[in-house]
């Protein structure tokens, strides 16, 4: 199968989202002739533009420049392209230091500027925007909000104010996407996370959740899930340190590629960090001891915690944190064996998406970057291998040039929620330079010492991140196997609080997570807060039920069956944990 690259839709969004982001530049000089610009692209589903105002603007304002784009729009036609000399940019941009700056950066080498003018408008600009301003509709984009942006993405520098907008090609994708946001609203993990009390946040750790007993019920099933998969697939289990020497990250090269983002500290009086990766420290474990091909594959999985220093400005709920967990492995192989793995690997996502939490995937390669590690010949057997596995398993992939881990290609898998939004999750990544770099062998079938090869493999990523892509997918109505609280027993009086009690106790002995409501409140009232706290099974006992000995059960869909006998009801959910499955049926 040949490679597959993404395709643009038959309009150019791009180009489209960009010019509107000149339009957005140039209401706002208009409204704020001493505003700053500094940089305004394309992104999906919109556009943003950064700008310096010497008084801070709020969201109200955003009504009025979104009217002022509206009326400049009539005025222009052709995005004119003039190129021009350094100078000539810097005599156009004098009192801007933002683009002076990218002047300097854009001109290296001697290299020609270009300026893009519409109307009476003119910003630098390399290019990219429709062919005539009248092909934008007045109705087809929205301003949406403003955020803090740090000038280059550096916190050393001044934060910005950076205006974001919506565009599509109609009116009615447009309020689409629209109604989706507002849905995603309703869902949003943090909201919901606080209404079930799963986790919070304190300043005193930024970026680092805490887990409620109801949060840490999910996390851990999660982990019970892997864990469980893992003994039937071969992996082994370990626990590894969380600090380690400068050397190990000198080694490794995370020392030189990825320091931005490590947290560092002082170990018997030398530099040292907390690990951002587990890699390194597996490769550590793994030239503990001598290894023949007959050990290989090794596949070590490994939960402990990770640290990485994201800019506070990015975090954001579980999706962007500091401190997380990853199901994260890493399988040592022989080069015979490397395809194997990899198609194994293939299963085991498709198993987990498709078969348990029923999500859409799409899959990307991503080729190597420009800052990487390790020679060509490595770089295009390990693209190959990854592509040869795609093409075995008949899998549509995109290429994602040039970004590649430092050290190897990765194909990268992308889930979609029942919103349609894409999530990047599992990552199967290959990697010939650890090895090389700690000199990682294994005795082969005739007796010479061989390199192994490396395999990153993660399949939910962050815990975290995927739990929150959960409570949104969910609403919080989770399938009744990660639900924190499983079945509420009420009662319609005092009197029936023995029969409830006694079903309790018959429901803890199949480990089934049971509360019991016995509060002197109306039953309306009980059923209404189960429902608000998402509890899946809601048993209400009465007299009838009593007597009868059989339940009546309100299921999240709102449905109540009568007359359930206790041994078929303990049967089926029994099964349902067991295997996992989306809802019960009765």
């Amino acid at each position: 199968m040949a490679d597959k690259k993404t395709e643009k839709p038959a309009q150019d969004m791009e180009s489209y989202r960009h010019s509107l982001a000149h339009l957005l530049a140039a209401a706002v000089m208009e409204l704020y002739p001493d505003a700053k610009r500094a940089i305004g692209p394309a992104i999906e589903n919109g556009f943003y533009y950064d700008f310096e105002f010497s008084k801070p603007i709020a969201e109200g304002d955003l009504r009025q420049i979104e009217k002022k784009m509206r009326s400049i729009l009539p005025s222009w036609d052709k995005f004119e392209v003039q190129e021009v000399s350094k100078e000539e940019a810097k005599n156009e941009f004098k009192d801007n230091l933002y683009k002076l700056e990218l002047i300097d950066e854009f001109s290296k080498d001697g290299k020609k500027l270009t300026l893009y003018k519409s109307g009476s408008y003119v910003d630098l600009c390399k290019g990219g925007h429709v062919s005539s301003a009248k092909e934008i509709k007045s109705d087809s984009f929205k301003l949406t909000h403003t955020a803090g942006a740090y000038w280059r993405g550096s916190e050393k520098n001044k934060q910005l104010t950076r205006i974001y907008g919506l565009a599509f090609s109609s009116k009615k994708e447009l309020d689409d996407y629209l109604k989706l946001l507002e849905e995603a609203k309703k869902r949003d993990h943090r909201v919901i996370g606080q209404q079930l009390s799963l986790f919070s946040f304190d300043e005193t750790s930024p970026g680092a959740p805490f887990f409620h007993p109801k949060g840490a019920v999910i996390f851990n099933e999660l982990l019970s899930f892997l864990r469980e998969e893992y003994s039937k697939r071969g992996y082994e289990e370990v626990i590894t340190p969380l600090i380690y020497d400068k050397s190990l990250w000198q080694a490794s090269g995370h020392w030189e590629h990825y320091n931005e983002d490590m947290f560092f500290t002082k170990m018997d009086n030398k530099e040292a960090s907390m690990k951002p990766m587990n890699c390194p420290g597996h490769c550590i474990m793994y030239r503990k001891g001598f290894k023949s091909y007959r050990d290989l594959p090794l596949r070590i999985a490994d939960f402990a915690v990770l640290h990485r220093n994201e800019l506070k400005g990015v975090l954001g709920g579980l999706t962007r944190v500091r401190k997380f967990q990853q199901d994260d492995a890493h399988l040592f192989v022989t080069p015979e064996q490397l395809e194997g793995e990899i198609l194994g690997i293939i299963d085991f996502l498709n198993h987990i998406y498709k078969e348990v939490f029923d999500f859409d995937y799409s899959i990307e390669l991503s080729t190597k970057p420009e800052k990487s590690i390790g020679s060509e010949e490595a770089w295009g057997k390990a693209e190959n291998t990854l592509k040869e596995a795609l093409k075995k398993k008949k899998l549509d992939y995109g290429i994602n040039g040039g970004e590649g881990a430092f050290y190897g290609p990765k194909i990268d898998f992308h889930i979609k929620d029942v919103l349609g939004r894409s999530w990047q999750l599992g990552t199967i990544q290959v990697d010939s330079n650890l090895p090389e770099r700690f000199g990682l062998e294994y005795e082969d079938k005739d007796g010479k010492r061989k390199r192994p090869i490396m395999i990153h493999r993660a399949l939910l990523g962050s815990i975290e991140r995927f739990m929150a892509i959960l409570i949104e997918h969910y609403a919080g109505r989770f399938p009744l196997w990660l639900a924190p609280e499983q079945i509420r027993i009420l009662t319609v009086a005092n009197r029936f609080d023995a029969h409830a009690e006694k079903l309790k106790k018959e429901f803890e002995k199949n480990n089934f997570r049971t509360s019991l409501d016995v509060r002197a409140e109306s039953i309306g009232k009980k059923v209404r807060e189960a429902q608000l706290a998402k509890v899946p099974l809601i048993i209400t006992i009465g007299e009838k039920e009593e007597q009868s000995g059989n339940l009546a059960i309100r299921t999240l869909d709102n449905k109540v069956h009568f007359d359930v006998r206790v041994d078929d009801f303990v049967g089926k959910v029994r099964e349902n944990i067991q295997y996992r499955k989306v809802k019960v049926e009765f």
